[in-house]
């Protein structure tokens, strides 16, 4: 075996470091889905419609989309630290502009500000787990900094509906700012890029064209391909019904009250939680990546399936599919790890950004298309929307996953006893 300096792996200050990502990472996850909660309540406050909130709400996305493929060469050229607190510092900007927004247009930009700088968070917390630790641990720890980042979905569901009626969501929305400030200061002073003796800490930065040429080298690759095509249409299927129309669906279509529909909300994040620590370790154990992520995405597509083909079903139909959707979306991570086995060091801040890139641009298209979708239904009485506008939207998103899973079957299996075998020559 060759020389163990790149061997300090898990070490205790990288677990700390990695915590303190996570811990900030908890406001990316409060802030892109608190929709889901208050979605209503904007439609209501600000006079819009299904077709705005989609479009508000794909905004953190575009805006998260657009700052992947920078980010990815700020983080091989400057390094996670400083690129991650520059962009905190741009995301804690974008906050106060959505809380103190007076309109719609207005509200927009903040939300888009908001994704933009909450962009790097995730890809960034990757560069550093790739860096810190051995490749066998990447699916683990990034599975533990989604699993602490969902603590912000959790805010984002009973808590914030409880909170929005009884203080108003933008007094909330002021808390949360306060604590992504806490959290940029937390970042710069803990983070490091890499353990002492790695090769990150001596490297020659590249030049403007050399890290353009590895950019191309990234999306050049035949691998990831199909990779990007599941990245592109998972997560952004599923949240857009965990993110978006799930609260609405709940309240207008089986008659739940915000607080009630914010519950059923809050378990499927827990489900999620849940998920994450079943998938993150899985592929070590059934050495496979590509075949778990597989399985998991049919068994969503099934309960779409279930949800678009069913008329009136009863409420416990409704609150375990949700609860299902949570749990084998987690599987997503395997995509992501899947991915990154590909790349090189030298090129895993672009690698990563170009995956992340897919998986952003989709939700950011999926939210503004399930708005358009709902919108083509003619309101009820009422001003709900009926049953109807909703199964369609199930339905579009299962022959989306189904499509996508065609194109995914098509990649070639990155093990991780094959990374380890790699490793060891």
């Amino acid at each position: 075996m060759r020389s163990t300096e790149r061997q300090p792996f898990p070490h205790r200050r990288g677990l700390i470091i990695v915590t303190t990502l996570a811990t900030a990472y908890v406001a990316s996850h409060f802030f892109r889905a608190s929709n889901v909660t208050i979605g209503l309540d904007l439609m209501r406050d600000l006079a819009i419609g299904p077709e705005a909130l989609g479009a508000l709400t794909g905004a953190f996305f575009l805006g998260f989309a657009a700052m992947q493929i920078p980010c990815g060469f700020f983080f091989d050229r400057f390094g996670p630290r400083h690129t991650i607190v520059g962009m905190l510092i741009l995301a804690t900007t974008g906050c106060i502009v959505f809380t103190l927004a007076p309109s719609w247009p207005i509200l927009l930009g903040g939300r888009m500000l908001m994704g933009a700088g909450f962009g790097c968070m995730l890809i960034g917390s990757m560069v550093v787990i790739s860096r810190w630790f051995a490749p066998d641990r990447f699916s683990t720890l990034t599975a533990m900094v989604l699993s602490i980042g969902l603590l912000g979905n959790l805010a984002a569901t009973t808590p914030l509906a409880w909170a929005s009626e009884a203080i108003g969501w933008r007094t909330v929305f002021g808390a949360a700012v306060v604590f992504v400030a806490l959290a940029t200061v937390a970042v710069g002073l803990v983070v490091r890029d890499a353990p002492a003796g790695h090769p990150f800490l001596a490297r020659t930065p590249e030049p403007p064209r050399e890290m353009l040429r590895g950019l191309m080298e990234v999306l050049r690759d035949p691998r990831l391909r199909p990779i990007l095509a599941l990245n592109f249409c998972n997560y952004a299927c599923t949240f857009t019904v965990q993110g978006l129309w799930g609260g609405p669906f709940l309240r207008e279509v089986h008659g739940l009250s915000p607080i009630e529909a914010g519950n059923v909300l809050l378990v499927a994040v827990i489900a999620y939680q849940f998920g994450m620590l079943a998938f993150g370790p899985l592929d070590r154990r059934l050495d496979t990546r590509k075949w778990i992520a597989v399985g998991g995405t049919m068994v969503i597509i099934s309960i779409l399936a279930t949800l678009a083909l069913a008329s009136h079903p009863p409420i416990w139909v409704a609150v375990g599919a949700f609860l299902g959707i949570g749990f084998f979306s987690a599987s997503s991570t395997m995509v992501m790890t899947h991915g990154r086995g590909i790349f090189p060091d030298r090129l895993i801040g672009r690698g990563m950004a170009t995956i992340n890139t897919s998986v952003m641009l989709g939700v950011a298209c999926m939210q503004t298309l399930s708005g358009v979708i709902v919108g083509a239904f003619e309101p009820l009485a009422d001003g709900a929307r009926s049953e109807a506008a909703y199964r369609a939207l199930f339905g579009v998103l299962t022959v989306v996953l189904i499509v996508a899973v065609a194109i995914y079957s098509r990649s070639r299996d990155i093990k991780p006893s094959d990374e380890m075998r790699a490793r060891l020559q």
